[in-house]
């Protein structure tokens, strides 16, 4: 059967060349993942090193990670995952506003896990810039020793300023970073292939049956080392969440061309060296380069984990606005980098956090060899999740049959947590970070989510409803409200009952407008809504009419533009004689509310740190008319 993601693909490849796509997804979808080869076979060395490497432990390593991209990579992101996708968008959340739409049962286990997923995401877009930066800057301690204190230093420097562009946006910069990272795996690719021949019997690595053999010979060393192999697949999720920008062909097209040959041979050429210069296993991937090779190649392993860290965050700003419009977030400032692109967006407030969160990082573990510890347990958490989730979709969206559900991805699933498992080793070391991280984000959503449905049922039970409202309002009586010409638009989240601001402007103000708009504003579980299919419009009396405005999750809900075009299709208003009624809620905690105290605390703290929502929907700032209230929540 045919998937969005086909047709989004076709129509992005027809517009744009599928090489150009290819190419910008190298960029954007495989930074992350390129930047592995520069540690993640010297952190695997390490558990097996302490009495000396064999040559077969050697190969059986190389053959863990080659096949560990295989199956996990290849098999379950490229082949398998991206054809799982909700109108072209992929991504955790994605996936989770597809599935609530049918999973009955279901629903508080699957946003559960898709919470989690997306708090594991954001974990992993802290520590991704802190290991990738430290992790290429510290090349220079082979250029020269005294290098080795301005390390620090310059990853600091260079991830401030990294955070400091992001406000000008990422169109003109992603086309720059495709060329450079595909230079960079073209490079890695030729270096690896120079040194296989060092010793061809790496070459054996491709058979499957040493890593077995290795996994069940070396015991609990062996579940250690998994933790470090896992490193080869850093930045697979980010295949997924990055499906909406490139289509599924072009994504696949630069893995098979281009980036899995290249890891592939970069990472037997490691093997390869070290096998016939043992000496090299303190950095093998370095030490494959001549020194007069060396500044060039740190420059350009610099600006590939930049684009690497440029991945993460742009996806962490795209997860948080799907959050925030699917009900997990508060309202934040998003600001458009693009006039044509509206996958390109800034978030000032993520920004912020997630610099001090990188900073904080690298100055509490000073090395990459001491974050790679942290780093694995984000994203085999996340991975875990996703898989969980792929399994509910298939079965919902595909109609496979659990049995062949389970056949398919309960295996995977086996693998996963296993190396799971063998991350969680390293909780004491480092691992603790992410975890904390992900309980941190997974608590601030589900106390949003949870503390607005409290704050919706409460504000109902005292409500108008609005077919009992009208009539009163407008029968002719000496307490009838004075009527004043104009147009008053409410917003509201709720259009069957009557908006707490008509009520306060009807008892503090006295006066009823001659046409009055209720408004309310939905976010869809799908990415786009067309402009067509975005109005519903229900004439209630010659005052009132009720207007529903549909966005998706990934647009922005930009209410007077949506207005501006609901205009030219017959609905009359002039913006010069309308005014927009908010109502402002101050929040009281009572800690009867079905929420503990610190909960009512932390959704007060989040509600009061919400952008103004005359911003957030883009209302003329002249026109707007704030009413306020207390609830006790």
């Amino acid at each position: 059967m045919g998937h969005p993601a086909e047709h989004s693909a076709a129509e992005k490849t027809k517009g744009h060349g599928l090489f150009a796509l290819a190419l910008g997804s190298v960029g954007v979808v495989y930074g992350d993942i390129g930047t592995s080869p520069l540690y993640a076979f010297r952190e695997a060395l390490k558990p097996v090193a302490h009495d000396g490497v064999t040559q077969m432990e050697i190969i059986s390593l190389i053959s863990l990670m080659i096949w560990t991209l295989t199956i996990i990579v290849t098999f379950k992101y490229v082949l398998f995952l991206l054809r799982a996708d909700n109108d072209g968008e992929g991504g955790t959340l994605s996936l989770l506003a597809l599935m609530t739409k049918g999973a009955c049962g279901h629903r508080a286990v699957l946003m559960l896990l898709g919470l989690i997923g997306a708090a594991l995401f954001l974990g992993d877009a802290m520590i991704t810039p802190a290991l990738s930066v430290l992790s290429a800057v510290e090349g220079l301690k082979y250029v020269s020793p005294h290098f080795e204190s301005a390390v620090l230093p310059i990853s600091i420097a260079i991830l401030v300023a990294l955070f400091a562009i992001q406000s000008k946006g990422t169109g003109m910069v992603a086309k720059f970073f495709g060329p450079i990272t595909a230079v960079w795996f073209l490079v890695m690719g030729g270096i690896g292939l120079v040194h296989i021949f060092d010793d061809l019997s790496i070459l054996a690595a491709f058979n499957p049956l040493h890593a077995f053999q290795f996994m069940s010979e070396e015991g609990f060393a062996g579940v250690v080392v998994l933790g470090a192999v896992f490193l080869t697949v850093t930045g697979a999720e980010a295949l997924y969440a990055d499906l909406g920008h490139f289509g599924r062909r072009p994504i696949q097209w630069a893995w098979f061309v281009l980036v899995f040959p290249a890891l592939t041979l970069n990472y037997l050429g490691q093997g390869a060296m070290v096998l016939s210069h043992p000496e090299a296993m303190s950095d093998p991937f370095y030490l494959m380069f001549p020194q007069w090779a060396l500044v060039p190649v740190i420059i350009l392993a610099t600006c590939a984990t930049i684009i690497a860290s440029q991945a993460v965050i742009t996806g962490a700003f795209s997860l948080v606005r799907q959050a925030i419009h699917l009900g997990y977030l508060p309202r934040m400032q998003i600001l458009f980098t693009s006039e044509t692109n509206t996958g390109q967006i800034f978030l000032p407030g993520v920004n912020t956090l997630l610099l001090v969160g990188v900073i904080a990082l690298v100055l509490g573990f000073e090395s990459s060899d001491a974050l790679a510890t942290a780093y694995g347990i984000s994203v085999t958490g996340a991975m875990v999740v996703t898989t969980l989730m792929a399994f509910e979709f298939v079965r919902l969206r595909w109609r496979w049959p659990s049995v062949l559900a389970t056949l398919v991805l309960a295996p995977l699933l086996l693998l996963e947590f296993v190396f799971l498992g063998a991350n969680l080793l390293k909780i004491h070391d480092g691992g603790w970070v992410p975890v904390m991280m992900a309980i941190g984000f997974t608590v601030v959503m589900w106390t949003w989510k949870r503390g607005a449905a409290i704050l919706f049922e409460k504000t109902r039970r005292i409500d108008v409803p609005l077919q009992t409202f009208i009539p009163m309002v407008e029968k002719k009586s000496d307490h009838a409200p004075v009527s004043v010409p104009g147009v008053a638009i409410f917003l509201t989240g709720d259009p069957q009952t009557a908006p707490a601001a008509l009520l306060h402007n009807i008892k503090h103000n006295h006066v009823l407008h001659a046409k009055n708009v209720i408004l309310t504003i939905i976010t869809v579980n799908k990415p786009r809504v067309s402009i067509e299919d975005r109005y519903r419009v229900e004439k209630l009396s010659d005052r009132f009419t009720v207007i529903e405005l549909r966005f998706g999750f990934m647009q922005s809900h930009n209410v007077s533009q949506s207005l501006a075009y609901l205009r030219k299709t017959g609905f009359k208003f002039d913006i010069m004689s309308t005014s927009f009624y908010l109502g402002r809620r101050k929040l009281v905690p009572d800690a009867a509310s079905g929420m503990p105290m610190w909960q009512d605390r932390l959704f007060i703290a989040l509600a009061n740190a919400a952008t103004d929502p005359s911003d957030y929907f883009h209302l003329p700032a002249n026109r707007v008319v704030e009413l306020g209230s207390h609830v006790i929540i």
